[in-house]
Order: structure tokens, then C-alpha cells, then sequence
């Protein structure tokens, strides 16, 4: 009767989702960027509307600028740029990082990221919410993966550029910059909090954000 009644339950249960996305109702949902209603994904383009090129993308291919002060460039495979992701539950992103740059921390609060590194090396490292910290030394070939939610980075520990290809469960991850988020956020994040938060000086945190145009 136990043995039953467990059969029952696990019936019962509905089986986990692979991906942070509600699952599809249909073949395809090409994203309908202009629609007026977007819950958990945009409005569906009309199949007759629908071309070969809805289901193909070229964003990745083409190399980022790293001529800025993390020296990184992420270019997003989201559903944002390729409307033919919406509803799948995927994208995907290319980092591109010069010698010494750095992918700054931050965290991605609706999907897990899986990546492999292309070209270069990278010290990748991630934080859990116990405040351990993780990390390894990857070169080409090698790959890492980030529970969803948890702060991480990339560093460039090599001479040459790095390249990655990173992939998510969500056609819209999302990214919480932690530098940017703190000290570029429009309004400003009251200093007082940020003074009290890191402990330092006023002087201090102007001079932080005056490199981020704050």
C-alpha cells in the first residue's frame, strides 16, 4: 500500500522543467518586440509573418570592443536581439576579453549559465550565498558553470584575448552589474549607504563613481 500510494504521489508530481522559462504551448513564438503585453515573454508574431530568418542569428560572430575600463565586451544572444528565442527557455552570450580585463561581478536572476572558453585564459571564480568563494584557472577547451543567481566574474590571466561563449536557461537571464548597479544606478544609491556598506570615507565613493561617470 506505501509502495502504491508513493507511485500515486510521484504521478502526481509534475517533473521539474530544464529550463527557468515557462514551457511553450507551441512550435514557435517569434518575439514580437513592438507588442504592448510581455508576461514571462512577448506576444507571438503571426505565422504568416514568419521567415526563414526569424530562426537564425549572426550577432555572435562578429568580435566586441573591449576599449573601455573592464576592457571586456558582452554581446547577448537574448531573446532581445533574436526574437526567434521567445518562449524556448534560451540564449546565449559572446564575451570578449583583452589581456588583464575582467568580466566584472555580477549575477544573472533568472537563469543558470553554463560557458566554454574558446580562446585565452581566464581565472573564472563565483560566490555562494555561505560566502565561499570558488574558482579555477580555465584555458581553451574547458568549461564552467554558475547556479543561477550567484555572483561571478572573468578574468584575463593570459597574454592574449580571451573569447566565450556562454549559455542560459531563460530567453532574458538578465545581469546585475555590481559595480554599475551600485555606483551608476540612475537614481544614485544614497552615498550614506554605500559609505556605511564598504566602510569607507565620502571621498571614497566619489572617486569610485566619478570613474563611472557618477
Amino acid at each position: 500500500m506505501a509502495s502504491e500510494l508513493c507511485l500515486i504521489l510521484l504521478l502526481l508530481l509534475p517533473f521539474p522543467s530544464h529550463s527557468a522559462d515557462p514551457d511553450p504551448l507551441q512550435d514557435f513564438c517569434i518575439a514580437d518586440l513592438k507588442g504592448t503585453i510581455s508576461v514571462n515573454g512577448f506576444p507571438c508574431k503571426l505565422a504568416s509573418n514568419v521567415t526563414s530568418d526569424d530562426f537564425f542569428f549572426d550577432g555572435l560572430s562578429q568580435e566586441g570592443s573591449t576599449n573601455n575600463s573592464f576592457g571586456s565586451s558582452v554581446t547577448q544572444g537574448n531573446v532581445l536581439a533574436f526574437p526567434g528565442l521567445n518562449t524556448l527557455g534560451i540564449s546565449m552570450n559572446r564575451v570578449d576579453i583583452a589581456p588583464g580585463g575582467l568580466n566584472p561581478p555580477h549575477s544573472h536572476p533568472r537563469a543558470a549559465e553554463s560557458g566554454i572558453l574558446v580562446q585565452g585564459k581566464l581565472l573564472v571564480g563565483l560566490l555562494t550565498t555561505g560566502n565561499v568563494f570558488y574558482s579555477k584557472n580555465l584555458t581553451a577547451g574547458q568549461m564552467f558553470v554558475i547556479p543561477r543567481g550567484l555572483v561571478h566574474f572573468q578574468l584575463n590571466v593570459g597574454q592574449e584575448k580571451a573569447l566565450i561563449f556562454t549559455a542560459f536557461n531563460s530567453h532574458l537571464p538578465g545581469a546585475v552589474v555590481l559595480p554599475l548597479n551600485l555606483f551608476a544606478s540612475t537614481p544614485s544609491v544614497p552615498d550614506n549607504v554605500l559609505t556605511k556598506a564598504f566602510q569607507v570615507e565620502q571621498t571614497v565613493i566619489d572617486e569610485i563613481k566619478s570613474k563611472f561617470g557618477g
